[in-house]
């Protein structure tokens, strides 16, 4: 299956520059482009792709509003969007993740890393930059990020496990290997740990760790 995406960017260079790599996976597809934020929000309603790249600074709306507007708690039928940005700011971070992004990767971060939170958020999954991972979470356990209720049920000792890996930045892929499980399990478990802690991805699995003190914040 082809994954859409969505380039938003007011720059034509950096669009011209994320096509290319993008669109040389061969399960990546580019179906539109937009200059500025209000032009990649009506794009986004109308052509539905699986994943939005998003800058954080465009003209009309910024890259926040589109998230909030694509992705925010209240929006029916979600679109996964990914903030792709020069600014390593805390404050962009924060209002990225809070207004529903599923991945925030900095563009220096190389094509790699790019293509790998493209398919992450496609697979429902989130993925940051590993140069800001645990400052952010850090960032938003202090700050009272959504950190979900109490669980509706206890943790098991391996749900536990997958919710400390998860906040220290692991992907699946490497949980499954820590823990000698398969992929499926742990997606299994992801999925299961989001409905006990009534959080809606990755990232406020992680944010709810740290919260609450799941792993040290040295």
């Amino acid at each position: 299956m082809t994954i859409r995406v969505l380039l938003a960017d007011d720059q034509a260079m950096i669009r011209g520059c994320l096509r290319l790599i993008l669109e040389d996976q061969p399960d990546i597809s580019v179906v539109a482009e937009a200059a500025d934020g209000a032009e990649a929000v009506d794009l986004a309603r109308r052509l539905r792709p699986e994943v939005c790249l998003v800058d954080i600074q465009m003209p009309r709306l910024d890259g926040i509003a589109v998230t909030r507007a694509l992705a925010g708690p209240g929006v029916p039928d979600p679109l996964r969007v990914i903030v792709v940005t020069t600014f390593d700011l805390d404050e962009y971070l924060y209002g990225a993740l809070r207004g529903g992004a599923v991945g925030f990767v900095l563009k220096d971060a190389g094509p790699r890393l790019l293509v790998e939170a493209v398919r992450a958020a496609h697979a429902g999954d989130a993925l940051i930059s590993p140069s800001v991972t645990l400052r952010l979470l850090r960032r938003l356990a202090s700050a009272g990020a959504p950190a979900g209720r109490g669980p509706a049920h206890p943790l098991s000792e391996r749900e536990t496990e997958v919710v400390r890996a998860i906040a220290r930045g692991r992907t699946n892929q490497e949980i499954a290997a820590e823990l000698f499980i398969s992929l499926s399990t742990v997606k299994s478990h992801t999925t299961g740990i989001q409905a006990k802690l009534g959080v809606r991805n990755r990232v406020e699995i992680a944010a709810w760790a740290w919260k609450n003190r799941l792993i040290g914040t040295t």
